[in-house]
């Protein structure tokens, strides 16, 4: 808020206080929103709210208000013998009204496979990020923004990918172990873990809360094949937002069955979610697309139809060349990715040719989001 903005007038109503501002915005502050957002209602020390609303009755309401010597919102409550100071600055900041009359802008930056040919905006060096803290804004930023971004010139020693994500903050454990390794082995738990061509997906899609981003840390990669492709999902789901919304309303509205099968586990993970998924803002939230872990649908008859054409529709579009894009990971490179955005897939590769062994670990959103947020509020 510019500091100049001021309250020029107060009117009270039934159940707010009408507020005329100085640069001609309105807004309507409800008494129980006030009394619950009082300065004293939270904890000096953990900032947690220690004041209880529900105490309160609907009734309440301003006794007296004004804007007192120090420039504050003063309101002297009808009940519980309470006065409240609000600064100008955070009411306004904090005002529900303008918000909401405020049209909302996507954070997500779009990109299609035109991306192949600025691959250096999404790179950032390994030292950049270690050494300082407008390198990591600039890393967070990427993955926030765009959702991928790859470090270059990493140390390639095992389990060294851990010092750069602590810049961050601590990994997401599951049972795979941290980090992972994607290295061909005999009798796969996972199809990572062979030699065989992965189609674009997301990771883990049979768990409610799939991780929010996941970083591959290239330690070798010297074998014929294996490259690395990467789709931007949101993308496509507004491709086709904008030319079949019929497909679009199918893949949001019907839930698809995703199943874990892990021989090494005595465990069956199982979760039902769409496609796409939005926020309250009706921005896109997850992309969850996973041929290989898809389970049996078993939604109604009459949808089966319409569902298969949806997702065989989507999915194609989700390995269109005029959507991914490819390249080939180096040793050094760590590609970090919003794994519940970007699908990410592979080439098949020769491991009688030379070896292919990536290290990986996973990451929830809040940890990315609330660290660059931090960052950036100092």
């Amino acid at each position: 808020m510019n500091q100049n903005i001021v309250i020029k007038n107060i009117i009270k109503n039934s159940t707010n206080l009408e507020v005329d501002w100085s640069d001609g915005k309105k807004s309507k502050f409800n008494y129980l929103w006030l009394r619950d957002n009082c300065p004293t209602a939270h904890d000096k020390d953990s900032r947690h709210r220690m004041f209880n609303i529900l105490k309160v009755s609907k009734q309440i309401n301003p006794k007296k208000f004004s804007i007192n010597n120090e420039g504050k919102l003063e309101i002297e409550w009808s009940e519980g013998d309470h006065v409240s100071y609000y600064e100008q600055k955070w009411l306004r900041d904090n005002c529900y009204t303008i918000k909401n009359d405020t049209e909302y802008k996507s954070p997500y930056k779009l990109w299609d496979s035109s991306l192949q040919n600025d691959l250096n905006s999404i790179e950032i060096e390994h030292e950049e990020i270690i050494s300082s803290d407008q390198g990591l804004i600039k890393w967070l930023e990427l993955l926030h923004h765009i959702g991928i971004a790859i470090v270059k010139n990493a140390p390639i020693e095992s389990k060294s990918g851990f010092k750069v994500l602590n810049r961050i903050s601590h990994t997401r454990e599951t049972f795979f172990k941290t980090p992972f390794e994607v290295i061909n082995i005999p009798k796969p738990n996972n199809s990572a873990y062979s030699a065989h061509a992965l189609r674009n997906h997301m990771d883990l899609p049979w768990f409610e809360t799939p991780p929010g981003y996941q970083f591959l840390h290239c330690l070798v990669n010297s074998a014929n094949g294996g490259d690395s492709s990467a789709v931007d999902g949101f993308a496509v789901a507004d491709y086709l937002r904008k030319n079949d919304k019929d497909v679009f309303e199918t893949l949001v509205n019907v839930h698809l069955k995703f199943r874990d099968m892990d021989y090494t586990q005595q465990s069956i993970r199982s979760f039902y979610a769409p496609a796409i998924s939005l926020t309250k803002d009706k921005d896109y939230n997850d992309i969850r697309f996973s041929v290989a872990t898809m389970d049996a649908l078993d939604c109604h008859p009459d949808l089966m139809a319409k569902v298969y054409n949806a997702h065989h529709k989507f999915g194609n579009l989700l390995h269109d060349d005029k959507f991914q894009i490819k390249f080939r990971l180096e040793p050094g490179d760590i590609f970090s990715f919003n794994n519940r955005r970007l699908l990410h897939g592979r080439t098949e590769f020769d491991p009688n040719s030379g070896h292919r062994h990536l290290q990986g670990y996973y990451m929830d959103r809040d940890e990315i989001i609330g660290r660059l947020k931090y960052l950036k509020s100092y």
